[in-house]
């Protein structure tokens, strides 16, 4: 395995990338964030770290900054169904269209490891009691779809040169720098919180759940095993599968321990039309590569808690910069 130093991670101003970006700088590794900057950036200029305003599109920049690189850390990407609907074309050539263009730009600037976000959704509706990274994919949207076809293209390119790994993350959850609050643990946390009530939209739909930092931890890890382990691999990375309506109850029980002053906290149910329902199993990444998150959703819970209390997240239910959605359409982007 040749050592890694440099990381370039696409869409490293969002959400995952914010909260891992100072850790990687904290181990050692020089970072260049290569970010549209849609959303901000909550990064600060440093020692080690190079922030680039970029497309993911223009390979052309793209590939000047891959000089020099020795990892890729793939998150950019239009990150929702809500999002993609938007503007269905313009969303492909983003999460699509793009993609084995940088692959390749990539191996041909002799980085050599190419770490693929991907997403548990590709298996879109199932009730499977457990479903394994052998699952057909069965997508419900073009979000899920395009996130599943670009696996191949990644794999077709591995090498002895250049180690490739997909890694298929539950819906997130929990407090970084460049907050969401358009994931079901979040929102459900904010308007306990802020409005004393939660809305569930159905409620029996299957999630899986993964803490924020748990998925930064896997990031790290994947940086640092032989190339052998996850070579042309696919992994799940999730922790706890629950409903919607177990999530709603678990965040009740967090906020009113929380803010006993705002107990009760109200649960009512809305009908939906989002039918996405699927369990995901986690144990082939726990048995090959020893990674077992640490974190659950009550964690994830008390950690955006906490982050109200400190005045952390100003405006939480009138800033639309909290919503991919809403900033998309705001800009025109979308």
């Amino acid at each position: 395995m040749k050592p890694i130093r440099n990381v370039l991670i696409t869409g490293g101003a969002g959400y995952v990338g914010t909260l891992l970006t100072p850790q990687l700088l904290e181990l050692g590794y020089n970072v260049l964030v290569y970010d549209t900057m849609y959303y901000g950036c909550e990064l600060k200029p440093q020692d080690r770290l190079k922030i680039v305003q970029g497309d993911i599109r223009d390979t052309k920049f793209l590939k000047e900054n891959l000089w020099g690189i020795d990892a890729v850390i793939s998150l950019g990407c239009i990150s929702n169904d809500a999002g993609y609907e938007l503007n269905e074309d313009l969303s492909k050539t983003i999460n699509y269209d793009c993609f084995e263009p940088m692959v390749k730009a990539a191996k041909e600037q002799g980085v050599h490891r190419f770490i693929y976000a991907s997403s548990s959704s590709v298996y879109g509706v199932s009730d499977a009691p457990e479903v394994t990274e052998e699952h057909p994919l069965k997508p419900v949207s073009l979000y899920n779809e395009y996130k599943g076809k670009c696996e191949p293209l990644l794999f077709k390119h591995a090498d002895d040169s250049f180690t490739c790994v997909t890694i298929r993350p539950a819906t997130l959850c929990g407090y970084s720098p460049r907050q969401r609050l358009d994931l079901s643990v979040n929102i459900l946390t904010n308007h306990a919180v802020n409005n004393g009530k939660i809305v569930v939209f159905g409620g029996s739909q299957q999630r899986p759940n993964l803490h924020v930092q748990d998925m930064c931890d896997l990031y790290k890890l994947l940086l640092t095993l032989e190339d052998e382990k996850i070579q042309g691999e696919t992994f799940n990375a999730g922790y706890e599968n629950q409903s919607i309506d177990d999530i709603a109850l678990e965040v009740k029980k967090v906020v009113e321990e929380e803010f006993p002053d705002r107990a009760p906290i109200e649960i009512e149910h809305t009908p939906t039309n989002d039918i996405r329902s699927y369990r995901i199993t986690s144990t082939k990444i726990q048995q090959k590569l020893g990674f077992t998150p640490k974190r659950n959703i009550g964690d994830a819970v008390r950690d955006l808690c906490k982050a109200f209390k400190e005045g952390k997240l100003p405006n939480s239910m009138t800033d639309e910069g909290y919503h991919n959605v809403k900033v998309l359409k705001s800009k025109g982007i979308m």
